[in-house]
């Protein structure tokens, strides 16, 4: 346990990035993230919306007990002892991390703040499971595979992409255009957190400063990592891909109901 943990530093060497250990881990853990909720949202799309929640709460409650708990064991593990130092790092300031607070909202609140919140958990939930775990390539050349960091970090991932699916599988999304605004908001509001973040504790939060390893790499390289064109475009990306996201959704439910009208 101490050696999972990382208490005094790993003694393994990283698998490395897109290593066979790093895709086999990663991939029976979106195996199973899926499975989960292709089976729990069929067997819940005809309950009650109140019946529907309580995986969304166990979700939600799993996701931050897991983050607490990695954010405590990186406290604890510092050299010289506890620190609270690490906590500048752990921000719920990543995309992905943004469902810390996102699926709590969609699992105990009420009306546009629900909607808007299981909307949000929707569209980047699974999107930032593939992303932090496949794509997350930096971590497994800085961490063994089965280690806290990497093991935390992909359980936390596929908990969003698992309520995601859930949510669209069981029927629970309600992708009002109305809401557009709210979803826009909540992800312009943390990008400014984020930057502003990055500039005070000297980071990378929502990989607004660089690609780090990551695929954001690719729109880093095109700008020529212009400081203000880079950030600017990852922004940019974010509200294209919700748009995209509410446009093909309706444009898939309305060829569904005229179907169904035929």
């Amino acid at each position: 346990m101490k050696e999972f943990l990382g208490f005094g530093g790993y003694t393994r060497t990283p698998e490395g990035a897109y290593s066979w250990q790093h895709l086999l881990f990663v991939g029976s853990l979106l195996a199973v993230m899926t499975i989960l909720a292709i089976v729990l949202g069929k067997r819940n799309r005809s309950k009650t919306l109140k019946e529907k929640n309580r995986v969304i709460i166990a979700s939600a409650i799993l996701i931050d007990a897991f983050e607490i708990f990695k954010i405590v064991i990186l406290c604890l593990r510092v050299d010289g002892g506890p620190s609270l130092e690490p906590i500048k790092h752990t921000l719920p300031l990543f995309l992905c991390s943004i469902q810390l607070i996102a699926l709590p909202l969609a699992a105990f609140t009420k009306g546009r703040i629900e909607e808007a919140a299981l909307d949000f958990v929707s569209i980047f939930g699974l999107l930032g499971a593939v992303f932090g775990t496949v794509g997350a390539a930096q971590n497994y050349g800085c961490y063994p595979v089965l280690s806290m960091d990497n093991v935390v970090s992909g359980i936390t991932h596929c908990i969003s992409g698992f309520a995601a699916l859930y949510i669209m599988i069981s029927k629970m999304e309600r992708m009002r255009k109305s809401n557009m605004v709210i979803t826009y908001g909540i992800l312009i509001f943390f990008c400014i957190a984020a930057y502003i973040a990055n500039i005070t504790l000297d980071y990378n939060y929502m990989f607004l400063m660089a690609g780090d390893g990551t695929p954001y790499d690719i729109l880093y390289n095109l700008v020529g990592g212009n400081k203000v064109l880079y950030p600017m475009s990852v922004v940019g990306l974010f509200l294209i891909y919700i748009a995209a996201f509410y446009g093909i959704f309706h444009l898939i439910t309305d060829k569904k109901k005229e179907k169904a009208a035929v």
